[in-house]
């Protein structure tokens, strides 16, 4: 159990409060999972009756929200997109028009990128 991050308060942490100096703004959500460095738990008192620093903006995300549910589709639609990003052996990937199977190893291409064999997201470069 993690308590409030308040001074002298011995409540339970209800809420997490985190804020970025840049936008000037601060956020009081849900406990998140675990403490994180730079984020504050307040209990539900302290959440509620904290105000920002003058010229400083406020955002509250209310409470405890389901999590949205994830159907057999939207699993095979993620897999799929999984795969065409790494460009899995033997699906059809179409060739670009400035790559070729046949480059040399030490040929750079217009991207940058250097040639080889892949290996899901890792590329087997040989010696040259």
């Amino acid at each position: 159990m993690r308590l409030c991050s308040k001074v002298s308060c011995p409540g339970s942490a209800a809420a997490t409060m985190t804020y970025v100096h840049a936008d000037a703004c601060v956020v009081i959500g849900p406990l998140s999972q675990r403490a994180e460095p730079g984020a504050h738990d307040l209990c539900a008192d302290h959440a509620a009756k904290l105000t920002p620093p003058v010229g400083w903006q406020l955002i509250r995300i209310e409470g405890e929200q389901a999590p949205p549910e994830r159907t057999h589709d939207d699993l095979l639609a993620i897999a799929d997109a999984v795969r065409e990003a790494a460009g899995r052996p033997g699906q059809d990937e179409g060739t670009g028009a400035g790559e070729s199977s046949g480059a040399s190893p030490t040929e750079t291409r217009h991207d940058g990128s250097m040639p080889g064999r892949k290996h899901g997201h890792l590329r087997i470069i040989g010696d040259s």
